[in-house]
């Protein structure tokens, strides 16, 4: 029978993610409320090794529900990658008596945490925290439904110019690998073509389309691509070539990660804080919590890691169709 947990650290490695406060937020008050201490550390990896470990209270997650970004910071750390760098940071957790860690990150970060509990046995839970979306075992990863909004009011802004100027706008989002923002925001957003990684693009077909839609007495078009599949600026030259209308380039960039998390967010990362907690109280360990199906999930870590998640090829199906 595992030894009741006491202590338990929370750590926002790798990149921010709009909705990481509402999960620290949970975290700190459901291990207080479960009799728990909690240490918050600060600087991800890098805080850890360098002892920046902070005693969280009730009050220190006041008031930060609706804040993007995270109050503990995070810091990239590729040293992390090193056994000598993880036992220092091992040795800091021992020095606090911190016997759980709850990790709220990206697929980086889940590595890692994989890292200490193998070489150590610490015991930690993942919470996916992610704009790309692009971690097995959720259907939402914390900040995902936030920077898809945050991208879809951008462009809808932007499709004002473009239809009042006649020009046809190649946005590029964030998506170094996939296409997860990029194909939900080119479905809601009425993209008239969406280029992602995981589908062979055609810049002529994208040409003729754009001409298709001028003969029907289209003057205005929007394009969607991946920052992971071509550049914007890539597109828009090619596409100089194949229409006679003006085409000009939107480069989204890091707004994509900030602002205030959306409701979706800020719900995913309530229940995924409060059930990791109560996983390490239940002396689990190696386990990510997820959303599937409006269902909170536990998936074991080394699964997570090896397994890839798929994009939904039906929704980029439908997105095409809906833009003839």
């Amino acid at each position: 029978m595992s030894k009741k947990i006491k202590t338990i650290g929370v750590i926002t490695p790798g990149g921010d993610a709009p909705g990481m406060n509402t999960a620290i937020r949970a975290v700190v008050r459901t291990a207080i409320f479960s009799g728990l201490k909690v240490y918050g550390i600060e600087r991800g990896w890098r805080g850890l090794i360098d002892n920046k470990i902070i005693n969280m209270e009730l009050a220190s997650v006041s008031g930060i529900i609706n804040h993007g970004g995270t109050i503990l910071h995070t810091h990239r750390c590729p040293e992390f990658r090193q056994k000598a760098a993880r036992k220092k940071a091992y040795e800091n957790l021992c020095a606090y008596n911190i016997e759980g860690l709850v990790v709220i990150g990206g697929d980086g970060s889940l590595g890692a945490a994989h890292a200490l509990h193998k070489e150590f046995g610490t015991r930690v839970i993942n919470i996916p925290a992610s704009i790309d979306n692009d971690i097995y075992g959720t259907d939402y990863s914390i900040g995902f439904d936030t920077a898809v909004n945050t991208a879809l009011e951008a462009i809808d802004k932007i499709r004002d110019t473009a239809t009042s100027h006649e020009r046809v706008f190649v946005i590029e989002v964030m998506g170094r690998n996939n296409g997860f923002i990029a194909l939900d925001v080119g479905l809601t957003a009425g993209a008239e073509a969406i280029i992602i990684p995981e589908i062979p693009y055609n810049i002529d077909a994208i040409g003729q389309k754009i001409r298709y839609g001028q003969q029907r007495g289209k003057s205005s078009f929007i394009i969607v691509v991946a920052e992971g599949a071509i550049s914007a600026n890539e597109v828009a030259v090619h596409l100089r070539k194949r229409t006679t209308l003006d085409v000009r380039v939107s480069i989204l960039g890091h707004m994509q990660r900030g602002g205030s998390p959306s409701a979706l967010s800020r719900e995913v990362a309530c229940k995924l804080g409060a059930r990791a907690v109560q996983l390490l109280i239940e002396g689990k360990s190696a386990l990510m919590v997820g959303i599937i199906s409006d269902k909170v999930v536990e998936t074991p870590i080394d699964e997570v890691a090896r397994r890839k998640k798929k994009l939904d090829l039906a929704a980029y199906k439908l997105a095409n169709m809906l833009a003839t």
